[in-house]
Parts: C-alpha cells; structure tokens; sequence
C-alpha cells in the first residue's frame, strides 16, 4: 500500500538536520561521556513545586477528558498574560491551548493556508517549520536573512516573496540564532503584511528570554490584531518541555474554527497538565526570570571565551538559549565541524546547515550544561577551530 504523499514528503527532500544530535545519542548509549550542546533542553527538570501542583491536580481527578479549546482557568491567565506583556486586550475566546508549540503551529498554518497555498518562512529557522508547512498542505518558500546583516530579516526581500503567498512565520527572539528582530524589522513586516494580506504567523516560545532590550509582539503593531496568530508555550519559559503545553493567540473567529481542529486531532490537553500549568503561570514573572538567568549568565560567559577567537564570529545573541557561531573562517562547513567536533572531542552541536541554507557554514550552541562543564566545551571548540583551518 501507498502511504499519502502528505505524509512522505513532510521532509522533503532534504534532510531535518538532527543528525548530529541522534549520532551524539547513540554515543551516549555506548557510554562515551558526550557534553550535549545540541538540543534546546534546560539542564533542570520541571520544578518539583509544579510537579506537585500537577499531581494533585492528577489526584483530585483531573484524568478524564478536559475541554477541548483548554479549560477556561488557564485560558483566562494566558489571556492576562499577554494582555500585561503585550499591551494588547487578549479575552479567553483569543486562547487556544495546545499540546506544546509545535502543535499550535501546526494549527496556525491550517488557519491560514488553503492546500497548495504558499507560506513563507525566515531562513535560518526552526527546523520543524518547512515540515509542519508540508504537513498543512501548503508550499514552504523560505527568505534568507542574511548573517552580514546579524540576520535581521530584509524588508525589500520579504515584500519580494509576499505577492502569491497566504502567509508569513517569523521567530524573534530566533532560534538558531538568537537574534531578537528589532522594532524596525518587525514594523516593516507588519506593513507587509498589511499590504500583502498576509497571515503572520509569530513564533514567541523565547519571549521570556531577553538579554538585551525588550520583547516585541507584532500583533501590538497598527494593522496587526486581526492577522496575526502568536504561538506560546510553557516548555521554555518554565521548563515543562516535556509536558507539552502550549497556546495559540489570535481572532476570536479563527480560535472558534481551530477548537473543531483540536476536536478531530488532539481532542485538547490532559486536565491534570493544564491545571499544572495555570499553577506555574500564577509563579509570576520572578519565577520565569529565575528559570531564564542561567542562559543569561552562560550567553555572557560565551560571549568572554568566543570573542577572543580570531576563527570564530559570533552572531549577536540577545535572547533565547542559543549562540550561533560563524566558522566560515576554518573552510569547515557546519556539518564537517559538527562531524569532527563530536568524533574528536565528544562535545555535540547542531550544524547551521539544518536550520536552512542562510545558516551554512556556522553552527548552533545550545547553552544547556553548567556552566563548568560549558566553559571547558567552549575553550576546547574554539581550540578546535583554529587547529582545523583548512
């Protein structure tokens, strides 16, 4: 039997450029001491006080079958949520829980797309998004932003793509690269989108990891209220990665027809997680900033060993859990390096080549071990780089 080409083509033609991480995990399994730097992972597990909340929510029977758009609780704290951080009035009927991100992302583009339809993306991205695109049935166009310009995205390249496209997913601040877009970027996307009727599809999982200046929702832009769709998510900001619990902001009218989505795939979200996460959510902002500093404190600690590097250029990191480092210099493409990183030294990074061809010739450092561990890592990949320049 034939399987749906929906299916067999969710990757494309390319590859989903894990495989650095599943080399560096089969290594593991073999008992070689790998220091992973590949996978956006907290280093802690989930705070056992929210753990607990989650039980007892388990054990007061919180087990059965919860609503399907997300009980109304956490909808309505989601929705103070971005109403206090974002400046723009968010009711429950904007909400939809979802399981994790990356389901939401995938709700966001059968909003917004038709079968066939185009739906852009920034280049480096994310290394789901091309698939969930395919998945949604539409045709994934990438833009590149380019690393002489720290990769903030190009007006004038985007408003070149937006002519017969449906839709446009932006991640700011960016993973790989930890990039933040600035106010400028992102106001000339909002007017592209406008001009272009465009869906904007708006990637803020790391929005609580901000190094440098400040988080910008576009859907607080002029014109952005009503074509935006804001994906969110508890694993980032509270390290709940594993128990998959996110959220889709948007129009009340497109909420309405994903909750039928989310009844005919997911059927929503285990009641004793949600309760879990309106618990953890109620922590506040001094809870979120307690699970972001030691990604602060390890970016600055990178920054110290890096810039010393005349191999080695760092892209500006002013968020998420991220550095993205140019070894163009060494004459290694990022998979060589990865590669021989791993092979050699035992220290696991994602090649640039997975998050998208803008990204070649640089690699992705997830700053997720302590910060010993990071900083012997680090001095060793830089000793690496230049006694491997070609």
């Amino acid at each position: 039997m034939q399987i749906s080409n929906r299916i067999e083509n969710i990757l494309g033609k390319g590859s989903d450029g894990w495989g650095a991480f599943y080399k560096a995990r089969r290594m593991i399994r073999d008992g070689i001491d790998v220091t992973e730097l590949s996978i956006g992972e907290h280093d802690i597990t989930t705070d056992p006080i929210i753990l607990n909340a989650m039980d007892q929510a388990a054990r007061a029977g919180h087990t059965g079958y919860a609503a399907i758009p997300g009980i109304h609780d956490l909808r309505a704290e989601v929705a103070r949520r971005v109403t206090k951080n974002t400046g723009v009035k968010t009711n429950v009927g904007n909400v939809l829980i979802t399981p994790g991100g990356q389901s939401a992302l995938f709700a966001a583009h059968m909003a917004s797309c038709n079968p066939g339809d185009t739906a852009l993306f920034i280049d480096p991205y994310y290394v789901t998004y091309p698939g969930t695109i395919r998945a949604a049935s539409a045709i994934p166009k990438s833009i590149k932003a380019k690393a002489e310009n720290n990769f903030q995205p190009s007006a004038q390249d985007i408003a070149a793509s937006a002519g017969n496209a449906k839709s446009l997913l932006i991640n700011s601040p960016n993973n790989p690269t930890g990039v933040v877009y600035s106010r400028e970027t992102l106001t000339d996307i909002a007017k592209i989108s406008v001009d272009e009727d465009l869906w904007l599809i708006s990637d803020e999982v790391y929005d609580t990891q901000i190094w440098e200046g400040s988080h910008l929702s576009p859907r607080s832009l002029a014109g952005m209220e009503e074509r935006t769709l804001v994906v969110g998510s508890m694993s980032k900001s509270h390290a709940m990665t594993g128990s998959r619990i996110g959220w889709l902001i948007g129009p009340e009218a497109a909420i309405s027809h994903l909750e039928n989505l989310s009844t005919h795939t997911t059927y929503g979200v285990a009641g004793f997680i949600q309760q879990a996460a309106l618990f953890a959510l109620k922590l506040g902002d001094a809870f979120e900033a307690s699970i972001a500093e030691p990604f602060r404190r390890r970016r600055d600690l990178a920054i110290s060993i890096i810039e010393k590097s005349n191999v080695i250029n760092l892209i500006p990191s002013r968020g998420a859990m991220y550095v993205m480092l140019d070894i163009r210099a060494t004459g290694l493409s990022g998979d060589e390096f990865a590669d021989r990183l791993l092979t050699q030294h035992h220290i696991a990074l994602l090649p640039g080549e997975g998050f998208g061809d803008a990204a070649k010739g640089h690699v992705r450092v997830a700053l997720t071990v302590d910060d010993a561990r990071l900083e012997t890592a680090l001095q060793t990949l830089v000793d690496f780089a230049e006694a491997n320049i070609k």
